[in-house]
C-alpha cells in the first residue's frame, strides 16, 4: 500500500485512478439554541451550550491519492452494503474507463455480494459468481475479499491490514472535515448539515487540496 501511494503520482498520468475511501457516519445535525458571540481582543468566541439535534448524516468520501481532491461524495441517512455498492458504481462513473484501485477497510460491507456483483458487471465479466453460503466467488467474506482484491480486475480493491485505519488516508481529510465544519457549524436540519459538507468539498478542493506527502514506508514499527 505504500509503494501504491509513493507512485501513485506517475499512475495517475498513466489513467490509473487511486482513491481511498471511507464512510463517516452518526454526523449530528446540531443547532445552537442561540447565536455564538463573536471574538473581541482579549477574547476567544463563545459558544452556547444548549443545542437542538436535528439527526445524522452519513458520508461516503474518497481521496485522491495523487491530487488530494475529494471526488465524488456521497451523502445519506444509511451505510448498507447497497449504499456503499451504488457510492463506488457513482466514483467509476466519473471516469468510466479508467482503471480503478481503491482502499478501504475491512468493514464487511466492503466485501459483500453487491460489491461483487457490481465489479463483475462493470468489468463486462461473463462467469458463473456463484451463490452466496453455497458456493463460488460469493460463497463468503474471504472468497469475496480474494475477488474484490484481484489486480487483474480494472476495479480492484485494497484493504489494510486490521487496526490500521490510519494506512487509509481519506481518514486524514475526515479529521480535517470534522475540525474545520463539524464541530464549528450550527446546523439547522440534516438537509443543511448535507449541503454545507458539500460547500466544504468545493471549498477544499479548489483552495487547500494537494496530495499528502506520504513518508512511511511500510517498515514494522519498533517498540
Amino acid at each position: 500500500m505504500c509503494d501504491l501511494y509513493r507512485d501513485a503520482p506517475d499512475l495517475h498520468l498513466e489513467g490509473v485512478r487511486i482513491v481511498s475511501t471511507d464512510e463517516k457516519t452518526g454526523i449530528q445535525a446540531l443547532e445552537r439554541m442561540a447565536e455564538d458571540l463573536p471574538m473581541r481582543p482579549g477574547s476567544p468566541r463563545k459558544r452556547e451550550y444548549d443545542y437542538i439535534r436535528h439527526g445524522t448524516a452519513c458520508l461516503m468520501a474518497n481521496f485522491e491519492v495523487a491530487t488530494g481532491r475529494v471526488i465524488s461524495p456521497t451523502l445519506g441517512q444509511t451505510r448498507t452494503e447497497g449504499d456503499y455498492a451504488r457510492h463506488i458504481e457513482a466514483t467509476v462513473a466519473t471516469d468510466p474507463q479508467a482503471r480503478w484501485i481503491i482502499v478501504n477497510d475491512q468493514l464487511n460491507t466492503h466485501k459483500s455480494e453487491a460489491l461483487v456483483r457490481l465489479v463483475a458487471r462493470l468489468c463486462g465479466m461473463d462467469c458463473s459468481l456463484g451463490e452466496k453460503g453455497v458456493s463460488g466467488v460469493l460463497k463468503d467474506m474471504g472468497s469475496r475479499k480474494a475477488f474484490l482484491e484481484d489486480a487483474s480486475h480494472r476495479i480492484c480493491f485494497l484493504y489494510p491490514p486490521k487496526h490500521c485505519s490510519w494506512l487509509n488516508q481519506v481518514e486524514i481529510w475526515l479529521g480535517i472535515l470534522t475540525k474545520r465544519l463539524i464541530k464549528r457549524g450550527n446546523f439547522r436540519s440534516v438537509d443543511d448539515l448535507m449541503e454545507k459538507i458539500r460547500q466544504f468539498v468545493t471549498f477544499f478542493n479548489e483552495n487547500l487540496a494537494k496530495p499528502y506527502k506520504w513518508t512511511y514506508e511500510g517498515k514494522p514499527l519498533k517498540i
